[in-house]
């Protein structure tokens, strides 16, 4: 179990495992997995390539439900819940941010986010969500005319419409080059400390571990470090 700020941890995951397949192709994803991250954290999870941390993100998102172990989110144990819960779950408290967006082409930018806000009953102001994160000129853009960080913000202000506790980002910058990865990171950041929302973002590069609370890494689906970053440098200072 990790030492950070078990009182208030927004989330708690305790010997979660995972497996794909069964007999000779069955493969061991994540391994008896347990960690808390306290409320309003930035907690960055890192690993290599099939380290297991897709895999553990859509376990506490309730997209995927692991073999054994449990996780609890503010509280509630999301590994117990039945399907109509997990639904209810993830529509009211979880933020998603894929690498690939996940835009629906045919619409908007700002169609692309009133879908989402749809299913909540008191969703953020669209518009103002937009000039918080700068997308307000391209409101009436189809994805296909935006560049791949607009695109990213679109997903992020689509994420943020329904006011979600836990905002869970899955390789953010893996489809941006450098300058537009950190033009991402900055939003997140703002995001982070606009909204109060706790922040888990699951990526492979270890330099964007540096603006985290905590930095969890993950190796061969077990726990190798979980760690309080005592110093958090701005984005403008991450260097890779």
């Amino acid at each position: 179990m990790s030492e950070h700020a078990p009182a208030s941890a927004h989330v708690r995951v305790e010997g979660v495992s995972r497996h794909y397949g069964e007999g000779e192709s069955r493969v061991e994803v994540l391994h008896e997995v347990s960690f808390t991250i306290a409320r309003g954290a930035r907690c960055v999870i890192v690993g290599a390539s099939g380290s297991g941390k897709s895999t553990l993100l859509n376990a506490i998102g309730g997209l995927d439900r692991p073999d054994a172990g449990s996780i609890h989110v503010a509280d509630q144990e999301v590994t117990a819940m039945s399907p109509r819960g997990l639904t209810r779950y993830r529509r009211h408290h979880i933020g998603f941010v894929f690498q690939f967006y996940n835009l629906v082409p045919d619409l908007t930018v700002r169609e692309n986010i009133q879908v989402t806000a749809q299913l909540v009953r008191r969703p953020l102001d669209i518009d103002e969500l937009l000039r918080d994160l700068g997308m307000a000129e391209h409101r009436h853009k189809f994805p296909a005319q935006l560049s791949g960080g607009q695109q990213q913000r679109c997903a992020i202000a689509r994420a943020l419409v329904k006011g979600p506790d836990l905002l869970l980002c899955d390789e953010p910058t893996g489809a941006l080059d450098r300058h537009t990865s950190l033009q991402m990171l900055e939003v997140l950041d703002d995001v982070h400390r606009r909204y109060r929302t706790t922040l888990v973002l699951v990526t492979h590069n270890e330099a964007i571990t540096g603006l985290a609370d905590q930095v969890i890494e993950l190796q061969d689906g077990r726990v190798i470090r979980d760690e309080a970053n005592p110093d958090p440098r701005p984005v403008a200072d991450l260097h890779w």
